[in-house]
């Protein structure tokens, strides 16, 4: 047992990067059970396609609303006791739905203002959350650390947390929403014990907008991350596209259905697994930048596959390749970014960044169901393929700049 934690969380990374870590994780698995009960939750209480899907927009509306004063926030106050504070408030929400669901009360509204208080919450919380591991492992070993907390979100997150919070739901309404109480708990109580390294701020006041300029013009100003930051955003168009209609593309392509859309996500998160475990040991042998490029090159391929195969076993073995590719970027594009952005404006980068990503997947979700209203779901696919290719063709000489903008 003490070998296996010693390889999830290296002891050479030190304490602190253990307790985040097991935070990290902690929190994923309370965030994974509530992904499948929250929908479950509102489809048990009204059949309203509109207010279920409202429920799914309500988190990411507080990320669209707060996000650059969250990282604005981050920078200005203590960070762990920001993320403890937000974590208390999560409890709180939490707690108070549960006894509404124990007496009976809950209704729609509620459940919605839940969410979107929750939403709001996380959005502190993880922005903060982001610009902790910079604090606490040396540049030089980043990347493993995020990989690390790459492998809790693919198989805490996606994996294990959905599935059991459809158990618990068909328990009862009140276990999964009680579990995620608990997990909060323990969040809060790890975070509690928690210690950072001083951060040296800026005493002087300013306002709000003057230091979320700050953040931007900062971004602006890097070349190399401001690149980062709009390939992800322009990436996560055309990937959110992708992703919003396969669940029609399950059914209608490969004649699988609801079972099929879980296999194909399980498979996407299963390569995410595979790609995190598997990061320290490409990081050593290859290049950031070749492997930047040779992820881009799989996400491009990826969307040309599912647009031209029927086959359920080639679809599955493309999104396994998918789900590697997308956490070997995900690692890397943080850690790029945590190397080369300054402390002192890590919370306000890390925002605008963070805004960015959600902003390019509500686009490409919205973008991905106007395209397949019009032309089927092949038309999506592939305009997600060729968008991908054109993003690529233009970044493709700057990838390895990107990769060593902090050294």
């Amino acid at each position: 047992m003490h070998r296996l934690w010693d390889l999830l969380a290296p002891a050479r990374l030190g304490p602190g990067f253990r307790r985040l870590v097991l935070t990290f994780w902690t929190a994923n698995l309370a965030d994974g059970v509530m992904i499948a009960a929250g929908p479950l939750l509102l489809a048990s209480l009204t059949s309203d396609p509109f207010l279920i899907a409202l429920g799914a927009a309500a988190p990411r509306a507080a990320w669209v609303v707060l996000g650059l004063y969250a990282g604005v926030v981050a920078d200005r106050v203590d960070r762990r006791l920001l993320m403890l504070a937000t974590n208390v408030a999560r409890l709180v929400v939490v707690t108070v739905l549960v006894v509404a669901l124990v007496t009976d009360r809950v209704g729609v509204t509620w459940v919605l203002v839940s969410l979107l208080l929750l939403g709001a919450a996380e959005c502190f919380s993880d922005t903060a959350g982001a610009t902790l591991m910079p604090m606490l492992v040396a540049k030089r070993d980043l990347g493993i650390a995020n990989a690390r907390v790459m492998v809790g979100a693919m198989t805490i997150n996606q994996l294990a947390g959905p599935p059991i919070g459809a158990a618990l739901f068909v328990a009862g309404a009140v276990w999964p929403v009680a579990a995620q109480a608990v997990l909060l708990a323990l969040v809060v109580l790890q975070l509690a014990r928690l210690e950072l390294p001083t951060l040296e701020r800026d005493p002087g006041r300013r306002s709000v907008a003057r230091d979320v300029a700050d953040g931007v013009r900062w971004l602006a100003g890097n070349a190399p991350v401001r690149t980062l930051a709009l390939a992800i955003l322009c990436f996560n168009v055309t990937f959110g596209a992708t992703w919003a209609v396969l669940v029609v593309y399950a059914g209608d392509r490969l004649g699988l259905g609801e079972l099929g859309f879980g296999l194909l996500t399980a498979c996407a998160a299963v390569g995410g697994v595979i790609g995190a475990l598997s990061y320290g040991a490409l990081e050593r042998r290859f290049a950031l930048g070749s492997m930047m490029r040779v992820g881009l090159l799989v996400e491009t391929a990826t969307h040309g596959v599912l647009a031209l195969t029927t086959w359920p076993a080639v679809a599955m073995a493309v999104l396994v390749a998918f789900g590697v590719q997308a956490s070997v970027w995900g690692t890397t594009s943080t850690t790029v970014r945590q190397r080369a952005v300054p402390a002192a404006v890590q919370g306000r980068v890390t925002s605008v960044y963070l805004l960015g990503m959600q902003a390019g997947l509500v686009a490409g979700a919205l973008l991905g169901g106007a395209l397949a209203q019009l032309g089927g779901v092949r038309a999506t696919l592939w305009f997600g393929c060729a968008g991908s290719a054109l993003i690529l063709a233009l970044i493709w000489r700057q990838l390895p700049r990107i990769a060593h903008a902090g050294e």
